[in-house]
C-alpha cells in the first residue's frame, strides 16, 4: 500500500518555443569541436564562438541574459533563471569535459616520458653495471699474472 505523492517529484521543466530553440543552438555548438568556450566565472560570464560558423553566444549568468551574435545581427534577451542555468550547467559541463580530455591527454603523455626516462636509467645502470665487470675482470687478470 504505496502511495506516491506527485507534488514531491520535480516536473520536468517545459521551455517556450524560443527557449527550446536557443537551448538548441547552444547544445549543437557544444557538440562542436571547434567552438571556443572561454569563461570569467568573477564577472559571470560564459563565451562561445564558432569562427567556422561566424556565431558566438554570450551569456550574462547575473543578468539571466543571452545574447546570440552571427554575421547579420545579434540580439540579447532577458530569460527565465531556470532556463539561464540549464544552459549554463551544459555549457560548464563541456567545459569540464573538455578540460578532462586535455588533461588525460598531459597524463598520459607525462606517464610515457617518465617510463622512458625510467628505461633509459635502467639502461645505463646497466651498462655501468657491466663497465664496472670489465675493469673487475680486467684488475683480476692483471693481479693474477703479476704473481
Amino acid at each position: 500500500m504505496f502511495f506516491t505523492f506527485n507534488f514531491f517529484r520535480k516536473k520536468p521543466r517545459v521551455y517556450t518555443k524560443i527557449e527550446s530553440h536557443i537551448y538548441g543552438i547552444i547544445i549543437e555548438l557544444l557538440k562542436v569541436a571547434s567552438t571556443d568556450i572561454n569563461v570569467d566565472e568573477l564577472g559571470g560570464k560564459y563565451y562561445l564562438s564558432n569562427e567556422e560558423q561566424h556565431f558566438k553566444v554570450t551569456i550574462l549568468s547575473n543578468d539571466y541574459v543571452i545574447r546570440l551574435t552571427n554575421t547579420h545581427d545579434s540580439v540579447a534577451e532577458k530569460y527565465d533563471k531556470v532556463f539561464v542555468e540549464d544552459v549554463l550547467r551544459a555549457v560548464k559541463e563541456e567545459k569540464h569535459r573538455r578540460m578532462e580530455v586535455v588533461y588525460d591527454s598531459i597524463t598520459n603523455s607525462i606517464e610515457k616520458m617518465a617510463e622512458r626516462l625510467h628505461n633509459r636509467l635502467i639502461e645505463s645502470n646497466e651498462q655501468e653495471s657491466k663497465a664496472v665487470r670489465r675493469l673487475e675482470t680486467k684488475h683480476v687478470k692483471s693481479t693474477k699474472k703479476a704473481n
